[in-house]
């Protein structure tokens, strides 16, 4: 007999308390091997793909995509041991799917449901963050289809949380977080782990078959039965609404929008109705229900200006925000600044790029130098322990720099720069700027740092007074290089000018301090020799 365990979004480290859901990565009665993913979500600092310690049955799902999940709460369910009638008397090498055993239908270690065999197939492997898995590589995922009768799913125990029957009771799906699109296989289920059709619900197919057909023959994109209940019961027309989920999946929160919006339509109505004494006509502040299924204002009913947007500051966008309020908060900043002629600096790059030699970026080659500035001055790699009110100087230096990509700003992490030449520099960054291009930059590569490289120039700025990126203790700017007229051996000339500028936390050092290590920089900007006799 199956058993339904729960699988809960683990703690990802780095005092993550939440994640919020991007895209679904199995269906329910969906058979999933050990440690294969299930799930992406989104955290304050990355993309990741979250690996179920359990192989078997998918039974339910809970949260739909973009909701906001806190660490504990669950994220999907699995019956481990249930194998499907077309999987359990495969003997190895048979197929794709080989790898169930042959006595009993019992899979072993390798089978399709990923359990273990020998009664150990609900341990799970405990493995729950990426690249921490088994080493056996995931088998296939197969879809069980509805059968006409009982199937090997039947005696499972109702996975928490799921919803029983067609009703889609206020008991079953409204407890999980951002909704639950759990289906179990109760008494009205068809077949294994079918959906029932009982009040208009619909299987629990992918986006892109997501939906039943009403009767104007018009296909509705919904999965949840909570939703199209809801919509029900406050005499929603579905057909009306276009989701905001993947692919035009309707989701929970369009249904209450939508409602909400025709509440405050209603009570506007009424409040146009008394005032103006014109029956049926809304004054100002009416609200509509978009095509996407979003509250759109209109006037002031709500307080707010007509047009206005209102973003939410979650997930990566609410953490910079969160730590940029704290650095302002915690940190006496100060910032010193320098303009450098770096012309003799573009034409040393240009030396180190010669044909069948490594690839130097300028990026690098100032990374270089910040490093041996640090060696210099070490008390700007430092942190302040403010609970045991003392400075933290750091041994190693690890260097992070800011890059731009779709999903916002990032600060990918350079482990002991201290320790590569520029030359091995150059490569990290390049590889860690496309990967954090490709949303695919893991927590460590995040974390951790402890000075930050930031070349505002590529904007097209000249300057700035960055917010130090906490708990670190210090940032150098590089703005743009510029032809400028210059003053080079007592003549004017045009030179490529370059302003650097050192934000950094007064109490970790004084002026003086920030000042040298400032001034290095700048020097080994003008002069790129003075790094030599740092080597």
């Amino acid at each position: 007999m199956a058993v339904v365990r729960e699988f809960t979004l683990p703690d990802l480290g780095e005092g993550l308390t939440e994640a919020t859901i991007v895209h679904w990565m199995v269906e329910v009665g969906e058979v999933v091997a050990i440690d294969q993913p299930v799930v992406e979500v989104e955290t304050a600092k990355a993309m990741v793909e979250v690996p179920c310690p359990y192989g078997g049955v998918v039974t339910a799902r809970f949260g739909e995509e973009g909701a906001e999940v806190p660490v504990g709460a669950p994220l999907v369910t699995v019956a481990v041991g249930a194998v499907p009638d077309d999987l359990a008397g495969a003997g190895p090498g048979t197929g794709p799917d080989a790898g169930a055993g042959a006595e009993g239908g019992t899979p072993d270690a390798g089978g399709a449901s990923g359990a273990p065999a020998d009664g150990a197939a609900d341990a799970g492997s405990g493995n729950v963050l990426v690249g921490y898995g088994t080493s056996a590589a995931a088998a296939r995922r197969r879809r069980i289809r509805p059968g006409p009768g009982a199937g090997p799913m039947a005696g499972v125990p109702r996975p928490p949380g799921g919803v029983a029957d067609g009703s889609a009771g206020a008991g079953a799906a409204e407890g999980a977080p951002g909704g639950s699109e759990a289906v179990a296989a109760g008494a009205t289920a068809v077949g294994a782990i079918g959906v029932t059709a009982a009040a208009g619900t619909s299987g629990a197919a992918g986006p892109a078959e997501a939906g039943a057909v009403e009767d104007d023959g018009r296909t509705v994109a919904v999965i949840s039965p909570l939703v199209r209940r809801m919509a029900r019961e406050n005499g929603l027309d579905l057909r009306e609404l276009t989701g905001s989920g993947r692919d035009g999946l309707i989701l929970r929160t369009d249904v209450e929008c939508a409602i909400r919006a025709r509440q405050e339509r209603e009570t506007a109505g009424a409040a146009g109705a008394t005032t103006v004494g014109t029956h049926g006509t809304a004054g100002a502040g009416v609200t509509g229900v978009s095509r996407a299924g979003a509250v759109t204002t209109v006037g002031a009913a709500t307080g707010a200006a007509a047009g206005e947007e209102r973003i939410p500051l979650k997930g990566m966008l609410g953490a910079a925000a969160e730590k940029f309020s704290r650095s302002r908060r915690e940190i006496p900043e100060a910032t010193c600044w320098v303009e450098a002629d770096a012309t003799e600096l573009l034409a040393a790059r240009r030396a180190m790029n010669v044909p069948g030699a490594p690839k130097v970026s300028l990026l690098a080659v100032l990374a270089r130098i910040c490093t041996a500035a640090l060696a210099r001055f070490p008390a700007l790699n430092s942190t302040v322990d403010t609970k045991a009110q003392e400075i933290v100087r750091l041994p190693a230096v690890h260097l992070g720099f800011a890059a731009q990509t779709d999903r916002g700003l990032v600060v990918p992490v350079v482990r002991d720069a201290h320790a590569r030449t520029v030359e091995e520099l150059s490569a990290e960054i390049a590889r860690l700027t496309e990967t954090a291009r490709a949303g695919g930059l893991s927590l460590a590569e995040l974390t951790h740092g402890t000075f930050t490289l930031n070349n505002y120039g590529v904007f097209g700025v000249d300057g700035s007074t960055p917010i130090i990126n906490h708990p670190e203790a210090a940032m150098l700017g590089i703005g743009r290089i510029a032809a400028k007229p210059w003053v080079h051996e007592g003549e004017l000339a045009v030179r490529q000018v370059v302003q650097l500028s050192l934000t950094f936390d007064h109490r970790v050092c004084d002026g003086g301090t920030a000042g040298g290590f400032l001034r290095f920089v700048a020097d080994c900007v003008e002069q790129p020799a003075l790094l030599l006799r740092t080597l």
